[in-house]
């Protein structure tokens, strides 16, 4: 399948889970948005959990290319920056919101694929990290994701709290430099 094709397919397909959530996704609804027939869509993936789940990964829309800053510091910044605009900015909120959420209510849509592909790509923040001496070998990149992923994740969605302001600098200071010394906000 052509690559601009490939992609309609995968825009139309994020943009009615957005809009209708995972149970109002159709494999014929993303064939009528994206001009093909539906079985051009089934010849390629054989069910619409299949296709989202290709759709979260691929789409240009839900892109990540990751940070080299030239710092840890600065590459993790960057990284909780790009993962807010994830969960605040239309169209990728609504859609991170809609997929995701239904990943935990529809096992058949796989949502491991999409965090497995994003923290493959966010590793090369951690093996350059390792070489300029910045991290120690035994530091376990995936939790130092989780954690940040999870502030942000709490703040913005579960909290409807504004990741902006510094919240990027604060989060991963209090990581990297731990508790007792994070700088802290007053009020």
């Amino acid at each position: 399948m052509a690559p601009r094709k490939q992609q309609e397919i995968f825009d139309a397909t994020l943009r009615l889970v957005a809009e209708r959530g995972y149970d109002g996704l159709t494999v014929e609804g993303v064939a009528e948005r994206s001009g093909v027939n539906k079985t051009t869509i089934y010849r390629w993936w054989p069910s619409k959990a299949a296709l989202l789940g290709a759709a979260l990964v691929e789409a240009d829309v839900l892109g990540f290319e990751p940070p080299d800053t030239g710092s840890l510091r600065g590459d993790l910044v960057a990284l909780v920056e790009a993962m807010a605009g994830l969960l605040t900015r239309p169209p990728a909120r609504d859609i991170a919101l809609a997929a995701l959420g239904a990943a935990v209510r529809h096992p058949e849509l796989d949502g491991r694929r999409f965090f497995a592909d994003r923290f493959a790509r966010e590793r090369p923040v951690f093996e350059r990290a390792v070489r300029r001496g910045e991290l120690g070998g035994t530091a376990d990149p995936m939790l130092i994701v989780d954690l940040l992923a999870g502030a942000v994740w709490v703040r913005a969605v579960f909290r409807g709290q504004p990741v902006t302001g510094g919240f990027a600098e604060e989060a991963v200071s209090a990581v990297l430099d731990g508790l007792a010394t994070a700088p802290r906000k007053a009020g």
